[in-house]
């Protein structure tokens, strides 16, 4: 017989999303730094979530990218570089939506002011040829973390704020940059025909592992983010699929960055 903590998976059940964390991460990195014999040392106000890990490699191999050594993570790197006059701060290879809202959460913790997280992305609505960015304005909650920042509702709505700073920023790049939403998902290997059809259906423009997720955090802890999907695939159904374009498209994904962490941090 079920009890009334049956009646609801467990992801839905028992949450006050008001009440304050018992964990923060503020303690984490307090412990860290001791453990470590680490100082204080502010990150960039900019700071990049990088997932694929494209642009890293790419800013590394350049011999762009400095460690930032104040960053006492214990799962990533921070690197920081200077793109057209921005110092800008760039964690690689978080994948995944409670990866991307782990490090969120200690980067604006550590001085962080503004992130953008550029994620490699499936092509659900065949609008060009791929690849090319979306500017994601919402993401369909088909993940976990979400959850714990905000009730249940289909969508996480990036920042209305920061879209309208954003409104004709990338008209002048020589790169298409789109604006629609998103599928957020946990199992990419789990995408089934039925249900991409379905999210054809709802007018979804592709699919992705991190946005529903960091826009909850942002609307839950008032947090300036910011999402793009750089959809690169159709999701492995033809030869010669996952192609990113120049520096497998860390180049694209840099101008992009430059133009959004302009409008937004001067608006800010």
């Amino acid at each position: 017989m079920k009890t009334p903590e049956d009646a609801l998976p467990p992801i839905l059940s028992h949450k006050d999303h008001h009440a304050p964390s018992a964990f923060t991460p503020e303690s984490l990195l307090r412990e860290a730094r001791r453990q470590k014999s680490a100082a204080v040392e502010p990150v960039p106000a900019i700071c990049l979530l990088d997932p694929d890990g494209d642009i890293v490699w790419q800013l590394k191999a350049e011999g762009r990218a400095v460690r930032h050594d104040g960053w006492v993570c214990y799962h990533t790197d921070l690197h920081v570089f200077d793109q057209e006059g921005l110092t800008i701060g760039v964690v690689g290879s978080a994948v995944g939506a409670s990866f991307a809202v782990l490090v969120a959460e200690e980067l604006f913790a550590s001085g962080c002011r503004l992130l953008i997280s550029i994620t490699s992305s499936g092509q659900i609505t065949p609008l060009q040829a791929p690849p090319y960015f979306i500017l994601i304005d919402r993401a369909l909650r088909d993940e976990g973390t979400s959850y714990h920042y905000l009730p249940p509702e289909t969508y996480s709505q990036a920042p209305a704020a920061l879209l309208d700073l954003l409104d004709g920023a990338f008209d002048e790049l020589d790169v298409a940059v789109l604006r629609g939403a998103t599928w957020t998902t946990d199992a990419p290997f789990r995408e089934t025909e039925q249900a991409i059809d379905v999210m054809r259906g709802r007018g979804l423009l592709a699919v992705e592992m991190e946005a529903a997720a960091l826009y909850a955090f942002a609307a839950a802890r008032n947090r300036s983010v910011i999402c793009f999907a750089h959809v690169t695939n159709q999701m492995g159904w033809i030869e010669g699929d996952f192609e990113k374009g120049e520096a497998n498209g860390s180049a694209d994904a840099l101008s992009i960055v430059v133009q959004a962490a302009r409008r937004l941090m001067q608006g800010s």
